[in-house]
């Protein structure tokens, strides 16, 4: 029928075209007696009565009419381009089509909250009778075909920006997303930043893999005719919100830096790097650009600032200073500080390789080969991180110096290393330094403790006969006895404010004095305490039998021991005082 207009002339054409012309009358009749029954301004009596409704019947005899009314034009155009049928079926296409807006604004709002799991059940093959909003997304699709292939696209995609917009705007003020600028943020104190990041983390999963997804899976699916509507479409209801999403971590990086903040940097770029793949698979269109745009500048300004924190870290330890000593020559404030903040750190490791790179290091970098043994495979992050842990421990070393006493010293080095190496044996630390290392700095700590038991405790061991089972007289028997005791009583009245944290240690450290001074001071006591049985005043000389030296020794370490004169008069000498007189 379309091409009887174009016929060569003959004598039976006049004739054609009659037949042909009736026809296309009799279709515009029909199509208008259609179209007219569904004419209505009343968006209210749409929603009373869609066209769009569980019998198609009515929907698809509409969409043919207008199929026909189009046909009918093109006709009437070829004919005479200002024929009254022409002018009338263009005034009937446009109440058609004013139908059609306001059944597609109907669905569109009836369903604007569902119409992403509808989405994703399309996406995934599923029937449309096994999701009620399946037919609604037929039906949007259906009209909006409609009134691109009849020229009236743009008015169908004004009405979907519009209501796909609030919706991305409702729900991203739901997640807790706000346009925060700059000046706003370095406003807030660090515990309310830390809640904002924390809305922030959980609202950029949901708003990618949810939100924008589905709102791009949306456009594609409902003006898949038109990449130019679908393309509009998205970037209008998309665009500010991915702006306002991804440009919180850019702001964020840009505050005033502390060593602490670094994690909520680092959970902010895990996060946008996380989820690149899916925004620049969303955000793929050249309209939306800003937002890849966005993403990318967030994650660079993040890495700066990541790497500027942690310089600052590092400054902050080499500044530290300090002329007291720590009570106790327990684990010190700073060495807890540092192996805490390193062990969240390196929870990060599979990132931080994009922060820290080689050409980062300073250019004076250079570590002891006994320090740490760096090779072709020792990743920039090992080599940041020995470093910084090797700048504290010398600041460790410098304050060991401070103490008086030379075996407290040591003890204060044995308790900080060990502290050092457990947080490193017991964390994500351990991959990057190493089994070597770990093996040369607790041997390290064996040898401050050697070095602690030497300085202490084998003093007191000289102060006993070279060979303590050998014959000597009582006078010297005496003076042993004496110089033991009183240096005994020294040792414990000072270490017994004195503690090693680690109880492993704790324990060893305690089972070394003890093999070493029991065994001996034994062998001697047994030897030698037969010449003071019977003599007035026994408690001056023999104070201890050696199980009492266990049950002291035992009090050392834990820092809590109360401080003891363990003289003549005390209750620790009176058990082993009457034990002597009874033999």
């Amino acid at each position: 029928m379309r091409n009887c207009f174009t016929t060569p002339k003959s004598p039976s054409q006049p004739t054609r075209a009659t037949f042909c012309s009736s026809i296309i009358d009799e279709n515009m009749e029909l199509a208008a007696l259609i179209i007219t029954k569904w004419n209505t301004d009343s968006l209210s009596q749409v929603k009373a009565s869609p066209l769009f409704n569980d019998d198609r019947s009515e929907s698809k005899a509409f969409l043919k009419s207008v199929d026909d009314l189009q046909f009918a034009m093109e006709c009437f155009i070829s004919e005479n381009h200002s024929s009254n049928k022409l002018i009338h079926a263009q005034n009937l296409m446009q109440i058609a089509m004013k139908r059609l807006e306001k059944e597609f604004y109907v669905i569109l709002s009836a369903h604007r909250d569902f119409l992403h799991s509808a989405t994703s059940s399309l996406e995934n093959d599923v029937s449309e009778s096994d999701n009620q909003f399946d037919a609604a997304m037929v039906d949007l699709k259906t009209i909006s075909d409609c009134m691109i292939s009849h020229g009236y696209g743009k008015e169908c995609a004004k009405i979907y920006k519009v209501v796909r917009k609030s919706v991305v705007d409702e729900t991203l003020y739901y997640l807790g997303v706000e346009s925060l600028s700059f000046s706003q943020i370095q406003k807030f104190n660090s515990q309310l930043i830390k809640l904002k990041i924390n809305q922030w983390l959980k609202a950029i999963k949901v708003a990618t893999e949810i939100l924008f997804h589905g709102e791009r899976s949306l456009c594609d699916h409902i003006f898949a005719t038109s990449d130019t509507i679908r393309e509009s479409c998205f970037a209008e209801i998309s665009t500010s919100g991915g702006l306002m999403l991804l440009s919180f971590p850019e702001n964020v990086a840009k505050c005033k830096k502390s060593p602490e903040k670094i994690f909520g940097l680092l959970d902010l770029y895990d996060a946008v790097s996380n989820h690149m793949e899916d925004i620049e698979s969303i955000f793929s269109f050249n309209s939306t650009s800003a937002v890849l745009s966005q993403a990318a500048s967030s994650l660079s300004i993040l890495r700066d600032a990541i790497r500027v924190t942690l310089s600052e870290f590092e400054s902050a330890i080499q500044k530290h200073t300090t002329q007291k000593t720590l009570r106790g020559g327990g684990v010190h404030p700073l060495t807890r500080y540092v192996m805490n903040y390193f062990v969240f750190l390196a929870d990060y490791s599979n990132i931080l390789p994009e922060m820290i790179v080689e050409e980062d290091l300073p250019t004076e970098f250079s570590m002891p080969e006994s320090y740490f043994s760096a090779n072709e495979n020792s990743s920039a992050i090992s080599l940041r991180f020995a470093w910084i842990i090797l700048v504290l421990l010398c600041k460790l070393d410098s304050m060991s110096q401070l103490y008086k006493d030379v075996s407290l010293s040591y003890l204060f080095l044995a308790n900080n290393l060990n502290y050092v190496v457990s947080k490193v044996k017991n964390s994500n630390m351990k991959a990057l330094f190493g089994d070597e290392w770990l093996a040369k700095h607790q041997s390290k700590v064996q040898q401050y403790a050697s070095n602690f038991e030497r300085m202490s405790w084998i003093k007191l061991i000289k102060m006993l006969p070279e060979n303590p089972a050998a014959d000597i007289s009582p006078d010297v028997a005496k003076k042993c006895f004496d110089l033991f005791n009183s240096g005994f009583e020294e040792l414990y009245r000072k270490q017994c404010k004195w503690m090693v944290t680690d109880s492993k240690l704790r324990d060893e450290i305690k089972t070394s004095v003890s093999n070493r001074i029991i065994r001996l001071y034994k062998e001697f006591y047994e030897k030698n305490r037969q010449f003071f049985g019977r003599e007035v005043g026994i408690v001056s000389i023999v104070r201890y039998a050696p199980e009492d030296l266990e049950k002291h020794l035992s009090d050392l370490f834990s820092g809590t021991a109360s401080e003891q004169t363990t003289s003549s008069n005390t209750s620790l000498a009176a058990s082993p005082a009457r034990e002597v007189r009874r033999r």
